[in-house]
């Protein structure tokens, strides 16, 4: 965005000294925001939403097929060559909303070039809502065996009342690495439903508790950062929300 580098500079002189510094993902579409992220101090890890829908890819980074492939080889040398992370997100993992051609097999597919060039952390993502529990849970298992080496994540978007069959389908399929906004924080713009957005990480923390997983969050802690969250919608009361 914008003002990133602003944000960050203010979120990193917030830091206590000393200690293992947080990971912090900065998301690029293109050359221009991978260079911004790696100039900007305390981005440690590069995120990309690689789309297997063609309207999407469009739509969101204006790239064919083939030049979302080598961007993200790009990716691959540029973070290796200066010591960050990369996280390669699949979007529309669990489906498309946009009339095109879907199956798991493209998630298979996409898996296995992403492994072959050596990538080290995917999230498969519901880009737009649209996953039930029962594609999230066919998706994972199917996919668990293509990630020899591997780190599976998700990244799924869903109305209030579907989060939690959705989490514990994943959960279930051995996906151990979830992505969530603090009080569902934040919207979806490609889900046409102002109830779809990003799950709560307080949701998936209770959700996993309860399916006897052990998240290895101080829930003492989350009480007081859940307040901050609460306080920046009573700042800025037209911020999205997923709840």
């Amino acid at each position: 965005m914008a003002d990133s580098e602003e944000v960050m500079a203010k979120f990193s002189a917030s830091l206590p000294a000393g200690g293992e510094p947080p990971e912090i993902i900065g998301i690029v579409v293109n050359e221009k925001g991978l260079e911004r992220a790696l100039a900007t101090p305390g981005v440690t890890t590069i995120g990309y939403p690689y789309s297997i829908s063609a309207y999407f890819r469009r739509a969101n980074a204006n790239m064919s097929r083939g030049e979302s492939r080598a961007l993200v080889e790009t990716l691959n040398k540029e973070t290796k060559a200066a010591g960050r992370g990369l996280v390669i997100y699949i979007s529309m993992a669990f489906g498309n909303p946009y009339e095109e051609p879907w199956g798991p097999e493209l998630v298979e597919e996409t898996l296995e070039w992403l492994k072959d060039i050596r990538i080290r952390t995917v999230s498969l993502a519901d880009t737009a809502g649209d996953a039930t529990p029962e594609i999230v849970a066919d998706v994972f298992k199917r996919a668990n065996q293509h990630v020899a080496g591997v780190e599976l994540g998700a990244h799924l978007h869903s109305r209030p009342e579907n989060a939690a069959a959705k989490i514990l389908s994943a959960y279930r399929a051995g996906c151990r690495r979830f992505d969530g906004a603090l009080t569902g924080l934040g919207g979806c713009p490609f889900a046409g439903d102002d109830l779809v957005g990003n799950i709560r990480t307080e949701d998936i923390l209770a959700t996993i508790k309860k399916a006897g997983g052990d998240t290895g969050i101080d829930e003492s802690r989350l009480t007081t950062i859940l307040a901050m969250t609460n306080e920046i919608r009573t700042k800025y009361p037209h911020a999205p929300i997923a709840s």
